[in-house]
Order: C-alpha cells, then structure tokens, then sequence
C-alpha cells in the first residue's frame, strides 16, 4: 500500500516568488552570496568613481585622473587571466577550497591596497599611488571572476542560480551606496585615508566570511582537452600558432597601456613635461583596438577557414595530455575560440555586431569617471548633496530605468528598444552640457513639468533640483541602455560558449571608453566641460548608425528564415 501511494503520489511542489527568497536567505550559500556580492561591488565603487572624488579635492589634474581611470580596465581584461583562476591551485591556499582560495587571497590584496591608498599622498607620490590603485583593481577583477564561477558552481535546487545571482546584485548594490554615498558623507566628517581604512575593515569582516563558504571540487583536469582532441578540431601546432598571434597582440596593447600609464604619473624631469594623453590616445588607440579586436577577428576567421578546408586539423583522436597543453587549452577557448564560433555564426554580420558593441556605451563610459570631480570641484557642490543626489537617488533612477528598459524590451522587442537606449544618452550628455552652463534649459523645464515645484515640497532648492533633474535623466537613460543591451548580449552570444563568449563581448563594451578617459581628462582641463560633454554625445552617434545596420541585418536574416520555412 505505502509503495503504491509512493508511486502515485506527485513530485512535491518547488518553492516559488518570497517562500523560495525566504528558504534560501536561511542557507550558508546564499548569506555568503551576499557577502561577495559587497565584496564585489565596494572595491570597484571605490576605486572608478570615489578614488577621483579624493583626487579631485588633492587638486590633481583632469588629465591625470583620466590616465588613473584606465585602472578600470583590469575589469574588461579580465577573462585574460581567467583560465589562470579557473585552474591553478594556489599553494598553501588550495586547501580552503578551488574558488574560496583566490576569492580570499584577492580580498587580503584589497585590504592591503587601500591600506596603501591611505598611507599614500596622491599630491605628492601620484605614481605610487596609482600602483596601489591598480593592484587594488587587479585583484578585484580577479575576485569576480572567482565570484562567478562560484555562484554557477554552488548552485542547487534550493538555492539556484538565477536567486544566487540576484541575491549578489543586492549585496552589489549595497556596496555601491557604502562605496559611494556613505564614503562621501564620511569623507566630509574625517580624511580619505581613514575613509578607506574604514573600507578595508569591511573587507576584512567579508574575509571571516569566505572561511566559511561553501566550495566544490575540482573537476577531471581533462575534459577540455578531450573537447579539442576530436577529428576535425585543429591541430594542436595550428592552436598554439592562432594562440599566439593573438596572445602578442593582447600582451602589446596591455604593455602599451602600461608604460604610458607609468611614464605618465611618474614624476615629470626637469624641462620635460608629461607626455599628452591626447597624443597617445591618437597615436596608439587606433593600433590598441586593432590588436585587441581586428586581429582576433581575423585570426578567428582564419581558423574557421582551415577548420571549413580541413586544413591543419586532426584526422584521429589526440590523447597527448600535458599540464601545458591543458592551460593551452584554456587560454584558446578564452581568447580565440568564442570569436571563432561567433564569426563563423554571423559570418560578415560579425563586424556590425562587434562595431555595436564597442560603441553603444561610448558616450557616457567616456566621463563617468569625471563626474565626481565634476559634481565636487566644478559645480562646487558638497559631499554630502553629491552622495544623496548621485549615489542614493541616483542609484534609484537607474533601477527605475533598469525596469523601464525591461518593460519596452517585451512590449516594442529587442531592437527598438536597443536604439532607445542608444539616443537617450546623447541627449544625457546634451542636458550635463546644460548643467555645465547654468542650467538655464534645465530650469526651464523644471518649472514647466512643475518638478521643481515638486522636489521644493521636500526642502531642495534650485540649485539641489538641477542636479537632481540631470542625474534622473542620465541614470534612467543609461537604465534603459544597460537593460537592453545585457539583453541583446545574452541573446547573441553562444549556448556552447555563454560564459566565456559573455565575458570577452562584455569586456570590449568598455574598451574604447576606457581609452577615451584618457584623452577626455585632457580635453576638460583644455576645453571645459560643456564642450567635452557636446563632443561625447557626438560620438553617441556612431552607435545609433551600428544599431540601424544590425537592426537592418537582423530583419534581413528573420526574412530569410521565414522564406526558408514557408517552401
């Protein structure tokens, strides 16, 4: 009788909505998700946005704080080393656990870090300064990448990873209002370094929690290479040979970045000033993003040529194993193979797909990292208005236009809403402009949409309105983009290759706009502001003419899938 009822007896109902949030807040996995969560979002709110808030009030020139920005690119290189992470076991610390080794080794770099950013004076030691800056964002991009694999990998039935993944964006965004709005304020009662001592403790109370978190084991070290070791693959002489072509270009455009950044925040010699930033970004930007973009591309297209010919590919089995050709492995499904399969996908559409997405967040990623020094030294507001304005009430603007983003994106589809997202910010650039000028338009429209009337009802003056008024328009505008473009990116990457095709796509949405921090650090100390800020939406332009094209090349593609099924 007990077996029959078993057996007719439905499969018990999962948890859903706030009954599943509340079971797994109460599990190990999901508290410390929300630990790295912060541990993720405070170093990098920290280092890209507050860093230039302090150097601002050292009176460091923009400039420099455009040449120190470029730290920001160790979040786009990121998957570089990520094979490295994925594999190697870190003596004496592997045995805490594959993921919570690396996630603890990077967060004692990080307290190490900003305990040397506060021993540091950035207005007379730049150089040393900047170094402690970048280990600290070396080691924070290193941690999400352990971050992310872990939160994939922990995942079950009672804590899966989509709840994973969102309890991690709460702890994000916390950090982001710490990191931010509560640095500031703090920083308008005590000195920066002690601000970011105060920060390292944080992240030391996150390192108690990571010693008890959850880990899994390591996998069988030879299922990559069984992957690549089938009939048809390349040969492993044509891999390493693809590998290496693009491996030179990667490490060329990184060593490039690097010794102009040393050149430039080492102390100037006598009769020979810095070297201009603007000079550089003409001269080598071109050339960076050939060799971080065209000859991937190229090589991608190459090894798809000889894969289509059966050129230089195995004709049997290869069952060679060797821990170097294993990281070999890894390095090409990093760096050659999600290009590779994207091209080979798209074909010639690969080229509008990879032009849209270096340029969509062009015009605003170029001077975010200015904001602050904007908000502070230009507009000469006080910390404790630039942390309610930019980093509380702006934090809530871009979760509304994150939602409205998501709302267009079901009810006009993917690309229309894609090109909302590519507009609004030029006019988010045009309204800062405005700011930048007195804000007459700006008041202009306060007064006849009855805002400003509405923001006086809860004390704010005229003054706090306008800049209330700009970062609302800016957060929900770059809400909108950023919903529609994750999206777009989700949607084209490969089932086959989503994690690591995610990463390298995602990486090059900053490229060209952390390149052109540099260049527009110089042109506001040259130009001013409001012109810079006209030029940025400028460049805005160049995306809107990508999304058009593969607007174009998507319907084009969906006419002809149509046709196919109809006869």
């Amino acid at each position: 009788m007990g077996s029959t009822a078993s057996a007719g007896a439905e499969p018990p109902v999962r948890p859903k909505g706030w009954r599943l949030l509340k079971l797994a807040l109460q599990t190990r996995k999901s508290a410390t998700m929300l630990g790295f969560g912060f541990s993720s979002g405070l170093p990098y709110a920290l280092l890209i946005g507050t860093l230039n808030a302090w150097l601002g009030e050292e009176k460091i020139d923009l400039a420099t704080i455009g040449v120190l920005s470029w730290i920001g690119l160790s979040y786009s290189f990121k998957f570089l080393w990520s094979p490295l992470v994925d594999r190697l076991p870190l003596p004496g610390l592997d045995r805490l656990g594959r993921r919570k080794s690396w996630i603890l080794l990077c967060q004692a770099v990080l307290v190490l870090g900003f305990g040397g950013l506060a021993a540091t004076d950035p207005a007379t030691s730049i150089g040393t300064f900047a170094l402690f800056a970048f280990v600290a964002a070396l080691a924070s991009a290193t941690q999400d990448v352990a971050v992310d694999a872990w939160r994939i990998e922990v995942a079950d039935e009672r804590t899966p990873v989509e709840l994973l993944s969102s309890i991690y964006q709460f702890g994000y965004r916390i950090a982001s209002i710490v990191g931010g709005a509560l640095a500031l304020v703090m920083a308008g009662r005590m000195s920066w370094p002690l601000v970011y001592l105060c920060m390292a403790g944080g992240i030391v109370l996150i390192m108690l929690a990571t010693l008890r978190a959850p880990d899994t084991p390591r996998p069988e070290q030879g299922a990559l290479h069984a992957a690549l070791a089938q009939p048809g693959e390349l040969a492993p002489a044509a891999r390493w040979t693809a590998l290496a072509v693009v491996g030179v270009s990667w490490a060329w455009a990184i060593g490039t970045i690097g010794h102009f950044m040393v050149g430039m925040l080492a102390p100037a010699l006598p009769n020979q000033p810095h070297p201009s930033v603007g000079d550089f970004t003409r001269t080598y930007g071109p050339w960076i993003v050939a060799a971080t973009v065209v000859v991937p591309l190229f090589v991608a297209a190459m090894t798809n040529w000889l894969k289509a010919h059966a050129h230089s590919v195995l004709t049997a089995p290869d069952t060679r194993v060797s821990p170097l050709r294993t990281a070999a492995n890894h390095l090409y499904v990093a760096l050659v193979s999600p290009l590779a399969e994207l091209s080979a996908r798209l074909r010639w559409g690969v080229l509008v797909v990879i032009g849209m997405i270096l340029t969509y967040t062009l015009c605003y990623n170029i001077w975010s990292s200015f904001a602050f020094p904007f908000y502070l030294e230009y507009l000469h507001y006080t910390k404790d208005e630039v942390a309610f304005a930019s980093k509380l009430f702006g934090i809530f603007m871009t979760i509304f236009g994150i939602s409205l983003g998501g709302y267009l994106f079901l009810r006009l589809g993917r690309m229309p809403t894609i090109l909302i997202g590519a507009i609004l910010p030029i006019f988010g650039n045009f309204v800062y402009a405005d700011l930048a000028e007195g804000a007459r338009h700006i008041d202009a429209v306060g007064n006849a949409t009855g805002l400003n009337a509405l923001f006086g009802l809860f004390g704010f003056d005229a003054r706090m309105v306008r800049l209330l008024l700009a970062i609302s328009f800016e957060n929900v505008s770059t809400g909108i983009a950023g919903a529609a473009f994750v999206a777009y990116m989700s949607g084209i990457v490969s089932k086959s290759y989503t994690a690591v095709q995610y990463a390298l796509l995602s990486s090059l949405t900053f490229l060209i706009g952390s390149l052109g921090r540099g260049i527009a650090g110089e042109a506001f100390d040259t130009y001013g502001y409001a012109t810079v800020f006209r030029w940025t939406a400028a460049a805005g332009g160049a995306a809107v003419v990508f999304v058009l094209l593969e607007w174009a090349r998507v319907s084009r593609e969906a006419r002809i899938a149509a046709r196919e099924v109809q006869g």
